[in-house]
Parts: C-alpha cells; structure tokens; sequence
C-alpha cells in the first residue's frame, strides 16, 4: 500500500519532523521534507505529494497560509492534508478545516494514529 506514496512533512520542530519522517519511511513511504511554510509549499508544487502533513506555527508562511495557497493550484486541490500542531483551540481546528485541511490531530500524538489516519486518507483519494 505505502510503496510509490511519497508524503510531503512541514515542520519547523526538528524533533517532531525527525520522528514523523523516521516513522513513515519505517512503513515504506517516501517522505520529502520542509522546515517552513514557504518551503513547504514550493516542495509541494514540485514534487507532487500523495498526502502532507503540515504543522500550523512554522516561520515564513503558517500551515493555514501554506494549505490556501496549494488549494488554490490546481494539481495541489485533491492532495489530502493533515495538521499536527499543538495549536487546539476549537477555533483553531475550524481554520484548518475552512482552509482546506482534510485531517487535524494535536500534539502530542501517537505515531501509530498518524500513520492510521494517512493511510486512510490515502485509501479513500
């Protein structure tokens, strides 16, 4: 199921973006990796990810801000998206799903659900 899935990881926490990628690539994904919202969004349009994962408070451009702009591209509208971020004020999780997010967990977070909710994602595109 994961081979050929490359998976797009925002996060400007070194620690959360190393354990996210280490446990995704652990189960076959190909992971691609951005420190910012900007880079994350260049990354996004150049190599075409099968799903992302962006944290909200990242430098440059917020998660919020990264998702509008991939929404509003064309080949970017279908890609599922999930926010991990410590953000968890209900309004906060209503932003991300105004914007486009398609999942929204809070850290801390369980890897294991992680990986359940991208395979899930990724099953139901």
């Amino acid at each position: 199921m994961t081979e050929g899935e490359l998976i797009l990881v925002a996060d400007d926490d070194e620690d959360i973006l190393n354990l996210v990628c280490f446990r995704l690539e652990q189960v076959g994904y190909e992971v691609v990796r951005a420190t910012n919202g900007a880079e994350a969004v260049k990354v996004a349009t150049e190599r075409q990810p099968s799903l992302c994962v962006f944290d909200v408070q990242m430098p440059e451009m917020t998660g919020y801000d990264a998702i509008e702009k991939l929404r509003a591209d064309d080949s970017m509208k279908a890609v599922p998206i999930i926010l991990l971020t410590a953000s968890v004020q209900e309004r906060d999780m209503a932003r991300g799903f105004e914007v486009g997010a398609d999942d929204y967990m809070r850290k801390p977070f369980n890897p294991r659900e992680l990986q359940a909710r991208i395979e899930k994602l990724l099953r139901a595109r």
